[in-house]
């Protein structure tokens, strides 16, 4: 692949000048907390729409920070004198972080953008002129070896990954390095690798100018770049999932049929995790004609791992193809030529019998069960993010509901999830509730329907006795026959367990 219409990128060995550069920065306030204070909420919002004249606005004053903002997340080219005394300039010109123009002018050769960690680190995403603000913005269409920074898509997997302290960890397809500066600070290890070489460039510029330890950089797709006895304890990966005819962008388009890439990489993915390791991935999927999608999904999932799919978002093949053409700026080139790549994906669709397609998470886990658990479902309501703990959380429940039979359940002790609350719905006046309603208020914020029986059960659960006694009681409360209580209800036990809105206490 060539990138040789792309900007030459700065050196990843001048180690020093980086180090100078981002303590240069965070002087200046250059951070996430930084541009918000600057910027206002409006403004560094609109930063995501890749709308930047807010922002251009907000950065018409004379201060260190506004020339910087205006330079490395914007893109304009500033005055030698208005960065002098605040960047070590002529080394970041020789180094390539900057480079001369009109004059007296220097321009940055990459944008950076301030980007805060979970535990409020203050970290730096290198990517692509144009790239750090939004998404490709048209620009993936003039070059496919372009590498994009921050994107909806990146957050979301770093927010559902599960962020146990471990020995390694694999970024499969690093792009900017985000998932792979995450993994850097609870992995003694971290491997990345990338199909473009330019994409490991950036990865390397990304860990040295937030401060993190490198990363083990490998090329090459999939996991072609990991020997055969190689494993890890966690596998992320953002992977180029676009289902399109095709592989003509290179950081979104595949270039495997459909959705073979994303299958492939679920399936080879089992053989590279360690017992109890974790491999979590975004997705797209085809929901074909005659086929039940869940059932797809599931003949991904490899021998030996529990599984959690969840899908967030289905769209009609029309939407689909409308949004990735956007994507690339299509829409603003020829309209004839716009016509004929929309004709190629919907011939491509219509080739394969795929009525829509789905996006969500897949996770992994390493269990060698006899019977491993399988989860499918379609959640489209809001999260809460990170989900990292809840996706850790629905594994531990997996493995206590396996090792436990309904006598077992009986004889356990459980408690009240946190932030759970209960509704009550019926008609107004009537003595009794036509039904109640469990609501989480974190995590998945599920919600489900359970009897009085199960609503008594749950409001009393504290730890202190075991569900079987608390079932006694009620037996008794209500005139029922305690053994048919205790008969019938470890399967609602187990919904609750399973979903999260009671947990063993001990």
């Amino acid at each position: 692949m060539s990138n040789s219409s792309l900007a030459p990128l700065p050196s990843s060995d001048r180690t020093d000048v980086t180090a100078r550069l981002r303590d240069a920065l965070l002087g200046a306030s250059f951070s996430a907390d930084g541009l918000l204070d600057l910027l206002g909420a409006p403004a560094y919002a609109a930063l995501a729409r890749s709308e930047t004249v807010p922002a251009l606005r907000a950065t018409r004053g004379d201060s260190p920070l506004e020339a910087l903002v205006r330079l490395f997340l914007l893109q304009q080219p500033v005055p030698r004198a208005r960065v002098a005394d605040v960047l070590p300039v002529a080394d970041c010109l020789e180094s390539g972080w900057l480079t001369r123009t009109g004059g007296d002018e220097v321009a940055a050769t990459v944008d950076v953008r301030p980007y805060g960690g979970p535990g409020g680190e203050d970290w730096f995403i290198v990517s692509d002129l144009g790239c750090a603000v939004g998404g490709a913005g048209g620009i993936g269409s003039r070059d496919e070896g372009v590498v994009l920074g921050v994107g909806g898509a990146s957050t979301t997997l770093a927010g559902i990954t599960v962020r146990t302290p471990v020995g390694s960890a694999l970024d499969l397809g690093t792009g900017s390095g985000i998932q792979a500066l995450h993994a850097a600070q609870h992995s003694t290890r971290v491997t990345a690798t990338d199909l473009n070489p330019r994409a490991l460039h950036i990865t390397a510029l990304t860990l040295a100018l937030s401060g993190a330890p490198a990363a083990d950089l490998r090329e090459g797709s999939l996991f072609e770049p990991i020997a055969d006895d190689e494993t890890y304890d966690l596998i992320v990966s953002n992977p180029p999932f676009v289902i399109s005819p095709g592989a003509r962008l290179t950081y979104r388009d595949g270039g495997m049929g459909g959705d073979d890439l994303c299958r492939t990489l679920v399936q080879e993915a089992g053989d590279r995790l360690n017992d109890g390791g974790y491999a979590q991935f975004l997705a797209n999927w085809q929901h074909v004609e005659g086929e039940d999608w869940q059932d797809r999904l599931r003949s991904w999932v490899p021998r030996g791992c529990d599984a959690w799919i969840v899908q967030r978002e289905v769209q009609d093949v029309t939407q689909y193809a409308e949004l990735w053409l956007r994507d690339a700026g299509d829409h603003r080139s020829d309209p004839m030529e716009y016509q004929a790549r929309y004709d190629a994906w919907l011939d491509e669709f219509e080739a394969r019998k795929v009525r829509s397609v789905g996006f969500g998470w897949i996770s992994l886990r390493k269990s060698a069960a006899a019977e491993p658990s399988v989860v499918v479902e379609e959640w489209p309501h809001s999260v809460e993010q990170p989900l990292g703990d809840t996706v850790r959380a629905h594994f531990d429940r997996v493995d206590y509901l396996r090792a436990h039979d309904d006598a077992a359940l009986l004889a356990g002790h459980f408690r009240l999830a946190g932030e759970i609350v209960q509704e009550q719905v019926g008609l107004p006046g009537a003595e009794d509730p036509e039904h109640v309603v469990l609501r989480q208020h974190r995590g998945m914020r599920r919600a489900t329907k359970v009897d009085t029986v199960g609503a008594g059960f749950a409001g009393v659960c504290d730890g202190t006795l075991s569900a079987g006694r608390i079932l006694d009681a009620i037996a008794q409360l209500v005139g029922e026959d305690p053994v048919l209580l205790r008969d019938r209800t470890p399967s609602q036990i187990r919904l609750l367990v399973e979903q999260g809105f009671i947990e063993p206490a001990r």
